[in-house]
């Protein structure tokens, strides 16, 4: 039976949201991808990827920053399929309205980096367009992270609060020194070496001293993984949920993973490979910030087939009605 018969369970929700998750922070790699190998005007326009034409021409540039370049802006499809499947899913099974407007952002957020996206390519990759294009994108990790956490909750029931709100507080101020460090990191970016093509002037570049800025993003850096730590040995010390411990010890072993990628690329002159590593693990650490966050306040209660009681009694009646009509033949 489809959506419209009856309504998903919440293992399908929490699949299709697992899998928005994963395709939002892989879209920002792929995009780390365009820029280091200088193909992101390998598709010189948009929404055709060049005049006259939606799919790459022979000739019109090397065949290799074409592939590259169609193929992100391919993935972009995969990525509105999966998030508005979560969307029809979470509507289907008359989720509460927070689960549904976190879907709607994933479905909005996709279809406004796509403009955001279009728009660098058409002003040929300024630096503040492409700072731009990746901030949305970590902030949709973030939500996408939330919404994993809460679309696996009953939606009726008692909250619980698994740690002191002074805890929610550090992690909420981690969660700002990420972004911090995320913005930073863009202006790292625009000041350093990979452009996205070989054409963009030194001129249309950030113009400050990349090591000035490197140590700003650094200290930012430390200021993240600071919090973290804190917040981690804290749930230690407040003796919440092991489960919560561990993803608080995690968050600050990819913190300081990230780190250790930073200090590589500042004193080895920013390898081309780093750079997808250091971009998939900004993901990694935003969705992970994200999941310790919403942990603070989970639901309890009694619709755990579909997460809504709606949903639940839906999928009953449906299911009676089956019976009957098998009894009856």
């Amino acid at each position: 039976m489809g959506l419209r018969s009856q309504s998903p369970k919440v293992s399908t929700q929490r699949l299709l949201a697992l899998f928005t998750l994963i395709a939002q922070g892989g879209i920002t790699v792929t995009g780390s991808i365009v820029r280091v190998t200088g193909s992101g005007l390998g598709c010189n326009t948009w929404p055709q990827c060049h005049d006259g034409s939606f799919v790459p021409v022979a000739g019109a540039a090397p065949w290799i920053q074409q592939a590259i370049e169609f193929g992100n802006r391919l993935l972009t499809f995969v990525l509105i399929i999966f998030a508005g499947m979560l969307l029809l899913s979470v509507i289907s099974a008359g989720r509460r309205k927070e689960i549904i407007n976190l879907a709607l952002v994933q479905v909005l957020g996709i279809v406004l980096q796509a403009i955001i996206g279009g728009i660098s390519v058409l002003i040929n990759l300024q630096w503040w367009s492409v700072a731009l294009h990746f901030i949305p994108s970590i902030l949709l990790v973030f939500f996408a992270g939330i919404l994993f956490v809460r679309v696996q909750e009953p939606d009726t029931g008692t909250i619980t609060f698994n740690y002191p709100a002074a805890l929610r507080g550090l992690a909420a101020g981690a969660a700002v020194a990420l972004l911090i460090t995320v913005i930073t990191g863009t202006m790292v970016t625009g000041a350093g070496t990979h452009s996205g093509d070989a054409d963009i002037r030194p001129e249309d570049r950030l113009q400050v001293d990349i090591v000035e800025i490197a140590n700003l993003h650094a200290h930012a850096m430390y200021l993240y993984l600071g919090l973290t730590i804190g917040l981690a040995v804290a749930f230690v010390a407040v003796k919440t949920q092991l489960k919560i411990v561990k993803l608080g010890f995690w968050l600050v072993a990819m913190v300081v993973v990230q780190g250790a990628i930073g200090i590589i690329q500042y004193n080895w002159s920013i390898p081309a490979w780093t750079v997808p590593v250091h971009v998939g693990m900004s993901s990694v650490c935003t969705a992970l910030t994200a999941v310790v966050y919403a942990h603070y306040a989970r639901r309890q209660g009694s619709a755990l087939v579909t997460g809504s009681p709606a949903g639940d009694e839906k999928r009953t009646i449906i299911h009676e009605d089956r019976s009957n009509k098998t009894a009856k033949n």
